[in-house]
């Protein structure tokens, strides 16, 4: 009868770990994360363990297997790719700077041929699925199909994930041990709010703009000019946007003069009751979006942005302001990781016990087969 195994995993792109630490809040374990940047290595360490700084386009999955110790084939091993997703973001500007990022699934594709692992995670920004002419989202369910491998995927909203945003991204999850791949559930996000994340009793002190924090609990924001300071002010609290001070010529910003139904959200106040937006790499500068705080005059925390990333408070980040603020916004929410996690757990507990009982039958048709007895 085979033993019953735990899940193993791989987090390739692992930034500053949110899909690693919700895997293994799960109760999956994760090997390694592997990043091109350096700047993620310390935060990843010192909240996940083993860290590689590996050019994914270059490292050769032979040497990979080689450090980790990982065989190929392995049922419970699962390949997670949340690779850099600029080339695929509305909010991208610069698509030269970005189109490296494109091939970023062709790479991935490469180790997942050579381990054929039980399980595969992909996560990445809607326009991954959308966009024109990209192609390499099709060759990877192509490649997915010819290796025996049966998927689900959806473009979601993580506010259905337990994650306080209104964040879309797309999720596939593949799988070669059944014909329906698992998937995390959809769950109302009644409550899944601004308030109920970083709103009192929860542990962030009033500040005032410009504090900083000097302990690993990181409660500190950006400075704010005078200006801005002024705009804030101004603006009403709990979802007020610049529309408040559009006509007052010393605050009016020239490029949205006579352009009030552009960028309306940017130096706009968060909804204390509805979801963040999105907490991108620059929700630490009011004038990135509507990252103003729901009725204290400055902008978000690096630890109000974390947990509306659903990091939880103890979770150490390491770097400069803006490295941080780049860590968390580049993340997978934890939270949804853990909910990818436990789906995966559950088929793949399904899955054995399905195997022991096969074994099972198998064993007792041959106990009832006749025996050969030599005349």
């Amino acid at each position: 009868m085979p033993v019953k195994q735990s899940l193993i995993s791989i987090d390739f792109f692992s930034g500053a770990g949110g899909m690693s630490f919700g895997l293994h809040q799960a109760g999956i374990e994760v090997k390694a994360g592997i990043d091109f940047d350096p700047g993620c290595k310390e935060t990843y360490e010192l909240n996940n363990g083993k860290f590689l700084q590996e050019d994914v386009s270059i490292l050769q999955p032979s040497e990979l297997e080689k450090s980790l110790g990982v065989e190929r084939g392995l049922d419970n091993l699962v390949l997670v790719g949340c690779s850099p997703c600029q080339y695929w973001s509305r909010m991208n500007t610069d698509r030269y700077k970005s189109s490296a990022s494109k091939n970023l699934l062709n790479d991935f594709w490469r180790f997942a041929d050579y381990f054929r692992p039980g399980y595969l995670v992909i996560e990445n920004v809607p326009g991954i699925a959308s966009k024109a002419g990209n192609y390499a989202l099709l060759d990877f369910l192509d490649n997915l199909v010819f290796r025996g491998y049966s998927f689900q995927r959806k473009i979601l909203s993580v506010s259905n994930y337990g994650v306080p945003q209104l964040r879309r991204r797309f999720l596939l999850i593949a799988t070669r041990l059944s014909v329906k791949a698992p998937f995390p559930e959809e769950m109302s996000s009644v409550g899944i709010t601004v308030r109920n994340f970083i709103g009192e009793p929860n542990g962030f002190p009033r500040i005032k703009s410009g504090h900083k924090d000097p302990t690993n609990f990181l409660h500190s924001c950006s400075s704010l000019s005078e200006k801005n300071l002024k705009r804030l002010e101004l603006t009403p609290h709990d979802g007020g946007t610049r529309m408040a001070w559009k006509d007052k010529d010393d605050l009016q910003i020239n490029a949205y003069k006579g352009k009030d139904h552009i960028f309306r959200d940017v130096y706009g106040r968060m909804f204390w009751d509805r979801p963040a937006p999105t907490i991108t790499t620059r929700f630490n500068s009011i004038s990135n979006g509507r990252f103003g705080h729901p009725e204290e005059d400055r902008g978000l925390s690096l630890r109000e942005g974390a947990t509306l990333q659903t990091f939880p408070k103890d979770y150490i980040f390491r770097g400069t302001e803006n490295g941080i603020a780049k860590q968390i916004g580049n993340a997978v929410p934890p939270e949804l990781a853990r909910r990818i996690g436990k789906s995966i757990i559950d088929h793949w507990n399904e899955w054995q016990n399905s195997e022991r009982k096969q074994e099972q039958l198998i064993t007792l048709e041959k106990d009832k087969s006749p025996t050969f007895q030599p005349q």
